[in-house]
């Protein structure tokens, strides 16, 4: 049987900047690689925290703006806390428990994308 592997999105972005800010500094992602085909080419970057990777691209035609992508958290306690604590100006998540039995925080980045960081709530 094929076994089949991790995922790694490709989010769409438009400024470079923006992007480290929200992405680096506020998120905690490190770069892990950067690629342009010259000076004036859209940037293609791989980012990563952790176990999780996404592709940030300024390329048209890798993904479209506005996607929702969830993420898996081991303490997303401890996540609300990490973000809240930056006082990022474009930010201020909450933390939700949802009726499907989840603890979510969702950011939106300055590209109309969405990320929800979760993390399954214990059987009663």
């Amino acid at each position: 049987m094929p076994k089949l592997g991790t995922v790694t999105p490709i989010l769409r972005i438009f400024d470079v900047a923006k992007a480290r800010e929200f992405y680096l500094d506020f998120l905690g992602f490190e770069v892990r690689f950067e690629h342009r085909f010259d000076d004036n080419a859209p940037l293609y970057m791989g980012i990563a925290r952790d176990g999780c990777e996404l592709h940030l691209s300024e390329h048209h035609g890798d993904g479209s703006p506005g996607v929702h992508i969830r993420v898996e958290v081991a303490d997303i306690a401890a996540l609300h806390r990490e973000l809240t604590a930056k006082k990022y100006r474009y930010a201020r998540p909450g933390l939700e428990e949802t009726p499907w039995r989840t603890r979510e925080v969702t950011v939106g980045d300055p590209f109309g994308n969405q990320l929800t960081f979760y993390e399954d709530m214990p059987d009663r």
